[in-house]
C-alpha cells in the first residue's frame, strides 16, 4: 500500500468511528460548505465513491451527477450499514491507489476536504496535521498551479509549515504563509473572500484566485 492508501486508510478509520459514535439528531446536521448535504449524506457519498470504483461504475466520475446519485442511492440506509460497506470495499481501493496515477490525489483530497467538513458538523475539530492533509496539500497545489498558469495570473509562493513551495511557474507575483489544513480549506470554497482577502499576504495577488475552478469561495465566512 502506497502513501496514499495509507491516508485515505487514516481518513475512513476516523470518519468511521465519528459517525458511528453519533447520534441520530448530529448525523442529520447539515455539513459546512456541502451542497446541503447531512453528515448522513456526506457519509453516503464517501462509501459510494468507493463502491463505484470497486463495482466499475465510473460513468461521470468525479462530476456532480455522479456524487449526487451516490447520496440519493443511500439517503435512507443506516449509518452502520455505510459503514460496514466502506469497511468491506474501502482496503481494495486503499491498496489499489499506487495504480490511480493523479486520480489517487483526486480520491484523497475530496475524502480529506470531507473529513473535517463532517468534523465541522459533529464539533468535533482534529487531524489537522495528518498525512491526508499534507498530502492534499501537494495535489490541490498542482491543481491551482495549472489554473494560475492557464489564466496567466502568475505563479505563487506558500510558505507552510518551515516550507516553502512554488505553485505554478514562472516568477512568483506573491507570497502567502499559511498552514496546511487552511490551504486545503481554502481552495476547495471552504473559506469567503473576505477570509482569503485576511491571510499573510505579500504582492499582487487577487484572494479569490485562490480557489480552485471546480469550487467557488463561500458567500459567508466559516470559522473551524
Amino acid at each position: 500500500m502506497d502513501e496514499v492508501g495509507e491516508a485515505y486508510r487514516g481518513v475512513r478509520v476516523r470518519v468511521g468511528r465519528l459517525v458511528t459514535d453519533a447520534d441520530a439528531a448530529a448525523l442529520e446536521r447539515i455539513a459546512p460548505a456541502t451542497p446541503d448535504w447531512t453528515v448522513h449524506d456526506v457519509l453516503a457519498h464517501l462509501v459510494g465513491v468507493i463502491t463505484d470504483i470497486v463495482s466499475g461504475n465510473l460513468d461521470g466520475v468525479g462530476t456532480d451527477p455522479w456524487a449526487a446519485a451516490q447520496v440519493d442511492r443511500s439517503r435512507t440506509r443506516p449509518c452502520d450499514e455505510l459503514v460496514a460497506e466502506w469497511y468491506e470495499h474501502g482496503p481494495v481501493v486503499e491498496e489499489m491507489a499506487a495504480q490511480f496515477g493523479r486520480a489517487a490525489g483526486q480520491l484523497l483530497s475530496d475524502a480529506t476536504t470531507h473529513e473535517h467538513d463532517v468534523r465541522g458538523a459533529l464539533s468535533a475539530p482534529g487531524a489537522r496535521d495528518s498525512d491526508a492533509v499534507a498530502l492534499s496539500f501537494g495535489f490541490l497545489a498542482q491543481s491551482l498551479g495549472e489554473q494560475l498558469d492557464a489564466g496567466n495570473i502568475g505563479a505563487l509562493t506558500v510558505e507552510h509549515g518551515g516550507a516553502t513551495h512554488t505553485v505554478g511557474s514562472g516568477e512568483p507575483v506573491a507570497s502567502l504563509r499559511l498552514d496546511d489544513f487552511e490551504f486545503v480549506r481554502a481552495l476547495t470554497g471552504r473559506r469567503c473572500v473576505e477570509q482569503l482577502a485576511a491571510y499573510d499576504w505579500d504582492g499582487a495577488f487577487a484572494p479569490a484566485h485562490l480557489v480552485l475552478a471546480r469550487f467557488a469561495a463561500r458567500p459567508d465566512p466559516l470559522v473551524e
